[in-house]
């Protein structure tokens, strides 16, 4: 029996799980190990690093629903058939991030919502808070299948520019979630967003600058500004047909998941 650290991850993936291999199971430096994730719709092959002789290292998958999957650990070695050495069962489920994104999504044009956000942010969370929230927002935002015809102003189009009015960009600008406002900006109506005033007269820029946040003002004012660093920026994805390969940078682990 090996045993996974943690035995769950949310539905959007990339945390890193750890598998203690047993007495048995330590072998000698030729031996790569494998994680195979069957779901009911979808599979995932991850690659793992070694930590020590005992214990290995991967990321876990994006899957597409919240259920129990099983996991088998597979070794492989030159000349060798590949080996299923262990299993055991993995969930996937849907954390608060998830359920912050796919709300935020949903609520995009709503005003008595986005206005509550503004209610709630008067005692502002603690920095190392707000950059959890920041990196767990953002990764299950990218996760979300989200419409054809989603939009960062709200489905409600029709809407002229000069009506003040609260966006989702003045949320995340205003709490200074850099990862969030950079996915906002690559999405439809993102940079239409930033013209846009509140009922204070408040861009999401002037806020920015109001509230001292340097790198934030940055992202949404010069041309050339990167994307943040995250888990995200760690990793890169190829998708072709019914597969995607992903490559994680920080771990140089990669994944292969096919529908």
């Amino acid at each position: 029996v090996m045993k996974l650290n943690p035995q769950q991850a949310p539905l959007y993936g990339d945390s890193v799980i750890t598998v203690q291999l047993t007495e048995e199971d330590k072998v000698e430096d030729d031996v790569v190990f494998y994680l195979v994730f069957t779901g009911s719709t979808v599979r995932h092959c991850t690659s793992t690093r070694k930590i020590d002789p005992g214990s290995l290292e991967t990321i876990s998958p994006g899957h597409d629903c919240c259920e129990t999957v099983k996991v088998a650990l597979c070794a492989s070695r030159e000349g060798h058939s590949v080996l299923v050495v262990a299993e055991e069962s993995f969930q996937f489920v849907q954390d608060e991030a998830y359920d912050a994104a796919q709300f935020l999504a949903t609520c995009a044009g709503n005003q008595q919502v986005l206005n509550f956000t503004r209610f709630l942010n008067r005692s502002g969370p603690p920095a190392a808070d707000v950059d959890f929230l920041d990196e767990k927002v953002s990764l299950a935002f990218r996760h979300l299948k989200l419409p054809a015809e989603w939009n960062v102003l709200g489905a409600d189009q029709s809407l002229t520019e000069n009506i003040p009015r609260e966006t989702l960009m003045h949320f995340a600008v205003r709490l200074g979630l850099l990862r969030l406002t950079w996915f906002l900006l690559q999405q439809p109506g993102g940079r239409g967003a930033l013209s846009i005033h509140n009922s204070q007269g408040a861009t999401p820029v002037s806020l920015a600058l109001e509230r001292g946040y340097q790198k934030l003002h940055r992202l949404l004012t010069e041309e050339e500004a990167r994307e943040p660093e995250s888990w995200s920026t760690l990793s890169h994805t190829v998708h072709s047909g019914d597969y995607s390969v992903k490559h994680h940078r920080g771990l140089d682990v990669y994944m292969l998941t096919a529908e």
